[in-house]
């Protein structure tokens, strides 16, 4: 439903307040003639003309043009008889949001053959009226020929922009059934050879238990050596699903970062060496959460991002020059933060943030993470 301030087209060529001054501006034109008569029909044909261009906003289908017609009609009639020109720029407007192309280019044409066609009548008819506000009326002439072309072409732009994103989601949901189903593959190719060997070897560990007890033994051990087997190659697949490369993710915020019109800068090599698999996942996840947390809540217009290996840890600075942080980074809720320490706390590493002048968040891993990894 559309509030009542649908009448005042927004648009950012023209602010409410020149809108307004089109709505208030033919009361001028009216109250100037001297009949009475004359100002009753004026009044009369402006509150119509609003009226009509309601409707027009609420109307569907055949109606609408019915309505643009009734406007055409108007400002014809306002034109030769106050010398008003400027209620067409209104109905310029609704037609650049007609969507229908074959609808925009029928009325486009109408209108614009119908404006100028009063112009030139009233010239013929009055032009003491018309001659002293002649640059007002080339302006507004070509406001009526711009305006429509530019609205439509938004419009449409932002149609395609519409359809783009959900040829996007698409894509992302497919490539998601994609994923499934290689998994599910590798899953299969993983584990089914290997526990269909386990289930056949275990009914004949269970025959030969009685009859023969050594060879009961060797098949027990081949099932002991076959599920070794099958749990590390689970494991590799588990470890190839989930690892992220901290070069690739630096690519997708690069993405984030230039679609916010935001600076970036990137300090140190990026590709930390000898660093375990969890915990460039880890540096990933929160390397991510924390440029998208910039992006979202910083209003900031760059982003530095740092990183820097140590002996003993591994740290990514990112900073930013926006509105700071308050409270020392416990914010409201699903601002990310607290995902982030609930990670790096499961591989004894910490986040440290800094506000002021913009914010500062250092993310820090220890490099022993690899010995316990290697251990487990």
């Amino acid at each position: 439903m559309r509030s009542w301030y649908s009448i005042f087209p927004r648009n950012p060529w023209l602010s409410i307040y020149a809108w307004a001054i089109f709505c208030l501006l033919p009361f001028f034109f009216i109250f100037r003639s001297s009949s009475p008569i004359e100002i009753s029909i004026g009044i009369t044909l402006f509150l119509l003309f609003f009226l009509s261009y309601r409707f027009s906003f609420k109307s569907k289908s055949g109606l609408v043009y019915m309505w643009i017609s009734f406007e055409m009609v108007i400002n014809i009639v306002m034109t030769l008889l106050f010398g008003y020109v400027y209620l067409a720029i209104f109905t310029a407007f609704f037609i650049g949001n007609i969507r229908n192309p074959v609808g925009f280019f029928i009325m486009y044409g109408l209108h614009i053959a119908f404006t100028v066609g009063a112009i030139v009548g009233g010239f013929f008819i009055e032009i003491e009226l018309f001659l002293p506000q002649i640059h007002f009326i080339l302006i507004s002439v070509i406001g009526t020929v711009l305006l429509p072309f530019n609205l439509y072409n938004r419009n449409k732009r932002e149609n395609l922009e519409g359809q783009l994103e959900d040829a996007k989601e698409r894509i992302s949901e497919l490539i998601i059934l994609e994923e499934r189903e290689r998994i599910a593959r590798d899953l299969h190719d993983t584990l089914g050879q290997k526990l269909s060997l386990i289930g056949l070897k275990s009914d004949l560990a269970g025959k030969l238990v009685t009859r023969n007890p050594e060879a009961a033994v060797s098949e027990l051990h081949d099932i002991r050596q076959t599920a070794s087997i099958a749990l590390k190659e689970v494991r590799e697949l588990v470890a190839d699903m989930r690892a992220t490369k901290l070069e690739d993710e630096l690519i997708r915020i690069q993405q984030i970062l230039k679609a916010a019109e935001m600076d970036f800068t990137i300090e140190g090599d990026p590709t930390f060496t000898n660093i375990p698999t969890i915990a460039e996942n880890v540096l990933s996840m929160c390397l991510k959460e924390a440029v998208t947390n910039v992006v979202k809540h910083s209003y900031g217009t760059s982003c530095r991002v740092a990183f820097e290996q140590l002996p003993n840890e591994f740290v990514i600075i990112v900073e930013d020059n926006g509105i700071g942080i308050t409270r020392g980074g416990e914010t409201s809720p699903g601002n990310g933060l607290k995902g982030m320490r609930e990670r790096l706390e499961f591989i004894n590493g910490n986040l440290r943030i800094e506000g002021g002048m913009g914010t500062k968040l250092s993310i820090r891993v220890p490099a022993v993470i690899k010995h316990i990894v290697e251990g487990d």
